[in-house]
């Protein structure tokens, strides 16, 4: 099970997730905008509690690879360090909850048609991690938060 470092360096900032972790899960949306507008809103973090379900941000300084944040998904406390910030085709992350599990998320812009395709790519490690926060519940959530992400980019145009 590699460590936070080695998540950090070797997975998301070169652009991949941890293939061999006990839970994966990549989930995509079709968004009708463009990945300029729809960067806007993802990296615009403070305004995640707007419209991301159970989002609510606790630190951040700056949308900056290497910057750390904090922030609560419903209500479990998680610190994340940017990995790649690049406007318009890819925020990542790595992160920690509770100094025991280990995740590395990608959100992946890619215009498609006119229109944007935004995939979400988590891979998360952690004792017990399958029984505790299992893969169906990991899709469920990232299939949430891209339908609001939708409607909230899509209510906006």
């Amino acid at each position: 099970m590699p460590n936070l470092a080695t998540l950090h360096d070797e997975y998301a900032l070169r652009g991949r997730i941890d293939e061999s972790a006990p839970v994966t899960n990549t989930s995509s949306v079709l968004i009708d905008a463009s990945p300029a507008r729809v960067w806007d809103v993802l990296a615009d973090l403070r305004g995640w509690e707007t419209w991301a379900p159970g989002f609510r941000l606790r630190a951040l300084h700056a949308v900056e690879p290497g910057r750390e944040f904090r922030w609560a998904q419903n209500g479990t406390p998680l610190r994340s360090r940017f990995a790649v910030v690049a406007p318009g085709r890819e925020l990542s992350w790595t992160g920690t909850c509770l100094a025991l599990y280990r995740a590395v998320d990608r959100l992946v812009l890619a215009e498609e048609g006119g229109r944007t395709r935004v995939t979400v790519q988590e891979s998360l490690t952690g004792p017990l991690v399958r029984r505790l926060y299992g893969q169906r519940k990991l899709r469920e959530g990232h299939e949430i938060r891209l339908a609001a992400l939708k409607t909230r980019v899509e209510d906006a145009a």
